[in-house]
């Protein structure tokens, strides 16, 4: 177990941004169950299921056992972010508003949009199967933590998002396909994620609506 955690922390560029995206997911989904006063199971279940949904899919999609089932780290991970939340909401009121929460889902959305790439890639997909899987494994799990806390998934009605994600998978794929160093992709899709992210919550972009472009007709 200790090499497995080495390996995580300190490994391939793959080990470092899943390890990244998992203390950071766990993280914001725990915030929004306390946000929501969920008893302490319930948060539980919300940050880890933040954390792991996505790559539980993103593994189906590839035909291979997902890693939350493979490694005891996987689960010590989302338990770290999912305490760091707990911690938090004692000193915040609004802790899934916060700064760094914010911070932290757009860093979360990068590092798992980059462990989508990264695996599809390794498997050989296209370019739609590359930008498509690394875009289900940085939202699947805001998607499922959202229907946890019975609402819609926000992705598909509000802010601009997924798009990033997106983004982030069409940079990964340029930039490998061009035969960058090692890691370049990689620090190519995260970087364009998370960017593309924080300037959408700074200057409030959003994807507009048919009833958007209905008014700019009129």
């Amino acid at each position: 177990m200790t090499q497995d955690l080495v390996s995580a922390l300190f490994g391939d560029p793959f080990a470092v941004v899943n390890t990244t995206g998992l203390v950071a997911f766990a993280l914001v989904g725990s915030a929004k169950a306390i946000r929501e006063e969920f008893d302490l199971f319930g948060v539980v279940v919300v940050g880890l299921a933040t954390a792991f949904v996505g790559g539980v899919t993103r593994d189906l999609l590839v035909n291979r056992v997902p890693l939350a089932l493979q490694s005891p780290v996987e689960i010590g991970l989302g338990l770290l972010g999912v305490g760091l939340a707990v911690v938090l909401s004692l000193r915040l009121r609004a802790p899934d508003e916060h700064t760094l929460i914010v911070v932290s889902d757009a860093v979360g959305l990068g590092a798992f949009a980059t462990t989508g790439a990264i695996v599809a890639s390794d498997v050989g997909t296209s370019a739609f199967g590359v930008v498509a899987i690394a875009t289900v494994n940085a939202v699947g799990g805001g998607a499922f933590a959202d229907i946890l806390l019975d609402r819609s998934p926000f992705i598909l009605f509000d802010d601009f998002y997924a798009s990033c994600a997106v983004l982030g998978g069409c940079s990964y794929w340029l930039v490998a396909g061009a035969g960058v160093i090692d890691g370049g992709a990689a620090l190519a899709c995260a970087t364009v994620t998370v960017a593309v992210r924080l300037v959408a919550v700074t200057r409030d972009w959003q994807v507009p609506t048919v009833g958007d472009l209905r008014n700019t007709d009129e």
